[in-house]
């Protein structure tokens, strides 16, 4: 019994020691710089509607379960989602706020595959040549004991790749556009 009293003892220590040591708040995101002025490329991007035209989660699984309340590009709108495919889950995105021309924040709440919540971002800036920077990010808290999880998962490298593909997407879509962009859908 004693034995058992020890290892347990050490389990405990153990993670008790890897919890203080594992990161506990996180920032992921990744900038691109479009060729197209600031303020053409913000009017598109405060419309989430439009993320559908370059998400690499809306690529992974097209077919996925979408629906809308609120007025798209304001404060309140939410944009919900549910998918079996196991990169992109289910959850929600609701805008909670705008500074014109500079940034949209979002506050987004996971589902599946596991419960979360992050803060969502996408700013733009001037550039050079009248061309824009995006940055397109999201930060959060890891809570005890999921923060451990993070000792063991980058999740920089994990999500970053998939902040870059879109970005990516993001400018081939406004810069190769013939047309205005769809700023209202």
């Amino acid at each position: 019994m004693m034995t058992f009293l020890y290892i347990l003892a050490i389990i405990i220590g153990v993670l008790v020691l890897l919890a203080s040591f594992a990161p506990k708040k996180y920032d992921v995101n990744r900038s691109i710089v479009i060729n197209k002025p600031r303020q053409e490329v913000f009017q598109y991007l405060k419309y989430i509607k439009n993320q559908d035209e370059w998400s690499p989660w809306k690529n992974r699984d097209p077919g996925m379960k979408q629906t809308f309340s609120g007025e798209d590009g304001t404060v309140g709108f939410i944009s919900k989602w549910d998918s079996d495919h196991k990169q992109v889950g289910a959850g929600e995105q609701e805008i909670t706020g705008i500074t014109p021309d500079e940034q949209i924040r979002t506050e987004l709440r996971f589902l599946k595959p596991w419960k979360s919540v992050s803060t969502a971002y996408i700013e733009t800036r001037e550039s050079a040549d009248g061309a824009t920077k995006v940055t397109w990010g999201f930060s959060g808290t890891n809570k005890v004991p999921m923060n451990i999880m993070m000792l063991f998962y980058n999740m920089d490298k994990a999500v970053g790749k998939d902040f870059e593909e879109g970005l990516e997407e993001l400018k081939i879509v406004l810069e190769n556009q013939l047309k205005e962009p769809n700023i209202e859908k």
